[in-house]
């Protein structure tokens, strides 16, 4: 079985998360959440997402669907 890699980057200093869950050329997009963007491929299948103002996150969860 094949392994994969989820890469966690963290900004504390611009409380910014970015989750990438394939490491290939993409862009960014807008989802429902104005904390939320998605990356996607040329084939606009996710690649990972980024979370902006992730303190705020300490008082409730974030919900949000991603594209398929």
């Amino acid at each position: 079985m094949a392994r994969k890699t989820v890469k966690l980057w963290f900004d504390p200093e611009g409380d910014y998360l970015e989750v990438m869950f394939e490491d290939k050329p993409g862009y960014f997009r807008e989802t429902a959440s104005d904390q939320v963007m998605e990356k996607v491929d040329e084939k606009r299948r996710v690649t990972g997402f980024s979370v902006i103002k992730v303190s705020a996150l300490k008082s409730a969860p974030l919900s949000v669907e991603l594209a398929s």
